[in-house]
C-alpha cells in the first residue's frame, strides 16, 4: 500500500494537465470575453462551495488562473482536506478580469471532481471509525490518476497502487494463465522483488491456497459478508486481508465490522459525484461584495 502522507501536490504532476485543459476549452479564443471585457480590466473572483464537501484541488484551480495571468493574487480561506459548508468561500483570486473569466470553467472542473472524490472518501473513512483502512484502486480517469489519488488522500484514504510497478497483486487472470495460485506465488518469490505478495481470492478455497502458498495479503474479492468474516479468521496471524468488489456506503459498516486490514473502493475515483462550486466575479474597484448565486447550470 502506498501510505504517502497527505501534503501538497508537486506542480509538475498537474501543470501540463492544466495547460491541456485550458487549450481544450480555449481553442481559437474566448470570443465572448475578448469582445466584452477590456484587456486591462481587473476583477476579484470568489469560488463558493455549493454543497458541504471536503476540499481537494485548490492548487490545481489556482494553476488554471495563473497560467492565464501570472500575476494573479490568491487568498486561501481554506486548504485541501478542509471540511466546508455550503456558501463558504474556498478561494479568492484577484487579477485580469478576462483571464479569470476564461479560466473559470477549467478551474472549477478540476475542483469539483477532485473535491467529489475527497468528499466520498471522507464518508467511507468516517464509517470505518478506525476499524479498517480505506484504499482506492487503479480505476481512475486516464492521465488524471495523480490528481484523483491525491484527492483520496485529502479525504483521509490511502492509495493502493499508483501504477503496476508499485506493488505485487496476483489477480484471477494471472492465476488462470499461470495455472495455480501456488505457481504464481512461487514465480514472484523467485523474481526477488522486495514487496509483499498479494493474491486475489474469489472463494474460501482460494483463500486456503493463498495462505498455503505464503501470500502476505489475501484480497477477498466479491465475497459475501460471511465469507469475508471467515477469510479474516483463517488469515489471522498469517496474512493481512483486503476486501474489494462492489463495496458501497450502505454495506461498508458490516464489512468494516469484520475488521479486515484494508477495504478498497473503486467508486472513490470512478464514481464520486462532483461537488457544486460557483465562481462569483466583480470589478476590483467595486466595494460591493459578491453574493452566492446558483450557477450549477452555467457552461
Amino acid at each position: 500500500m502506498n501510505v504517502e502522507p497527505f501534503g501538497p501536490l508537486d506542480p509538475a504532476l498537474y501543470r501540463e494537465i492544466v495547460r491541456r485543459a485550458l487549450a481544450e476549452d480555449l481553442r481559437w479564443g474566448d470570443i465572448t470575453t475578448e469582445a466584452a471585457v477590456p484587456t486591462d480590466a481587473r476583477a476579484v473572483g470568489e469560488i463558493v462551495a455549493g454543497a458541504p464537501c471536503v476540499l481537494a484541488g485548490l492548487d490545481v484551480a489556482v494553476e488554471a488562473y495563473t497560467q492565464l495571468d501570472p500575476r494573479v493574487e490568491v487568498e486561501r480561506p481554506h486548504q485541501d482536506g478542509d471540511q466546508c459548508s455550503r456558501g463558504e468561500i474556498v478561494l479568492r483570486v484577484t487579477g485580469l478580469g478576462g483571464a479569470l473569466l476564461t479560466a473559470e470553467r477549467t478551474a472549477l472542473n478540476f475542483l469539483q471532481r477532485m473535491s467529489g472524490a475527497a468528499t466520498l472518501t471522507r464518508r467511507f473513512v468516517d464509517v470505518a471509525q478506525g476499524r479498517t483502512t480505506v484504499l482506492d484502486t487503479r480505476k481512475t480517469t486516464p492521465t488524471l490518476r495523480a490528481l484523483e489519488k491525491y484527492a483520496v488522500r485529502a479525504g483521509g484514504g490511502v492509495n493502493h497502487r499508483m501504477a503496476l510497478d508499485d506493488g505485487i497483486l496476483i489477480k484471477d487472470n494471472h492465476i488462470r494463465i499461470v495455472g495455480s495460485i501456488h505457481e504464481a506465488v512461487d514465480r514472484l518469490r523467485q523474481a526477488g522483488h522486495d514487496m509483499p505478495i498479494e493474491v486475489e481470492a474469489q472463494s474460501l478455497a482460494d483463500v486456503a491456497e493463498a495462505i498455503a502458498a505464503g501470500a502476505d495479503v489475501v484480497l477477498a474479492d466479491n465475497m459475501d459478508t460471511a465469507d469475508i468474516q471467515e477469510t479474516v479468521r483463517l488469515t489471522r496471524g498469517v496474512a493481512k486481508v483486503e476486501v474489494s468488489g462492489g463495496i458501497t456506503l450502505e454495506r461498508f459498516d458490516e464489512v468494516a465490522a469484520a475488521e479486515p486490514e484494508y477495504v478498497s473502493v473503486g467508486a472513490l475515483t470512478h464514481s464520486a459525484p462532483a461537488v457544486d462550486f460557483s465562481f462569483d466575479l466583480r470589478p476590483e474597484d467595486s466595494d460591493v461584495g459578491v453574493g452566492h448565486q446558483d450557477t450549477t447550470s452555467a457552461s
